[in-house]
């Protein structure tokens, strides 16, 4: 599968020694590499982040234009957190000035650095969700909430719900693509105009992506229903993956770490 047909999140089947994770380890090394991203204090510490997070990428083969496409995603994110700290109210000194607004050099710096964290931490969940089947996250998701069973909390419904979102997003990206493509066959000008005329040309494409979405979740509903799923009470598994010692080696090992270049960097 070539990089440009795969979907945000996409599972991609390869064989390497990141897939071969469990998948509770390779969830555990990526909230040690959240955790150490917001425990670090400088660019030198995110740039010790991306080379572990480069490094991972290489490990797991899955193409590096696959795992950078999740940041298509956030590109208004960052736009915003690059403009939210390098803008200033009649500076002193300003790199550009535009009447009373002017880019600050410090606020700009400030802003890069937040803008890279977060980058950084998208392209390694879109990793986890890359080298990590859907049923594969569902099991871990319900391990992990199990604990919560004696106080009411559905694990099993939550694991499914959350899996079931994450499957979704994919799909819905590759679907809205295709029906942007659609539009600007028929003479759509998407990216032209106004505020105003872009917001208007882009409401066809919404209502279409809306009427899938609540579609395919119908769909879904009533292929459940017909399977007689009835949620986690007395729900198993074919197949129940564990925790070997090499996923246990790989996870204290790498979260000890990352823990530890957040806080020396």
């Amino acid at each position: 599968m070539s990089p440009a047909r795969i979907a945000i999140g996409q599972y991609v089947p390869v064989d390497s020694p990141v897939h071969r994770l469990n998948a509770l380890a390779k969830m555990g090394l990526v909230a040690a590499f959240t955790a150490a991203l917001f425990l670090v204090h400088g660019f030198a510490g995110l740039a010790a982040a991306g080379a572990v997070l480069v490094a991972a990428i290489a490990l797991s083969r899955v193409p590096a234009a696959a795992a950078a496409r999740g940041v298509s995603a956030v590109a208004v994110i960052v736009a915003f957190t690059l403009l939210a700290n390098g803008l200033r109210w009649r500076p002193a000194t300003a790199l550009v000035r535009v009447g009373p607004l002017a880019l600050d050099a410090a606020g700009l710096r400030t802003g890069s650095f937040f803008a890279l964290r977060i980058l950084l931490l998208v392209i390694a969940t879109t990793l986890l969700t890359l080298t990590t089947s859907p049923v594969e996250i569902t099991e871990a998701l319900e391990r992990i909430l199990r604990p919560l069973r004696p106080l009411g909390v559905p694990a099993g419904e939550l694991a499914m719900t959350l899996t079931i979102a994450l499957r979704f997003v994919p799909t819905t990206a590759e679907e809205t693509e295709r029906i942007v493509t659609a539009q600007s066959m028929r003479g759509a000008r998407l990216d032209s105009g106004g505020p105003l005329a872009r917001v208007r040309a882009w409401v066809p494409v919404l209502i279409a992506v809306f009427f899938n979405l609540f579609r395919r979740a119908d769909d879904l509903a009533v292929a459940m229903e017909s399977r007689c799923y009835h949620g986690g009470e007395g729900r198993t598994s074919m197949r129940m993956s564990k925790m070997r010692s090499a996923d246990w080696v790989a996870l204290l090992a790498g979260a000890s770490m990352l823990i530890a270049m957040g806080l020396m960097l």
